[in-house]
């Protein structure tokens, strides 16, 4: 799951990716389900509406619940939508394609992981 704080104004290259016609947002990881590529307390920048790739990190709406956004890897796009995959299939609470099916509403493609700046290794 995400905290959405709304669109970043002062990011390094902002500028650039509003220029593209989208706007950017910044959202905070909860939960582990994208361990080890993403971990609670993370911040990402997101680019709303951006073309998505097969093994792109997106944020969509949770299907059955709009108003939560999540964070997933993109697998594969068929006709009913983005089939989107945790990278931690072993979290507890867990949610993702394999128990809502394909997605359509995806919010926008990850852009980079601005916070912590380092992260220090276990």
């Amino acid at each position: 799951m995400l905290n959405q704080l709304g669109p970043q104004p002062t990011l390094l290259g902002s500028r650039r990716l509003r220029s593209r016609g989208s706007q950017p947002m910044r959202v905070r990881v909860e939960g582990d389900s994208m361990r080890p590529a993403l971990v609670p307390g993370d911040w990402l920048l997101v680019r709303r509406g951006a073309t998505v790739h097969p093994g792109d990190l997106v944020v969509a709406r949770l299907p059955d619940d709009p108003e939560q956004l999540i964070v997933k890897r993109a697998q594969w796009h068929g006709q009913d939508g983005w089939w989107l995959e945790s990278d931690n299939q072993r979290a507890s609470g867990r949610r993702d394609s394999w128990d809502f099916g394909p997605v359509h509403d995806i919010v926008g493609r990850v852009v980079l992981r601005y916070w912590p700046l380092l992260r220090r290794r276990r």
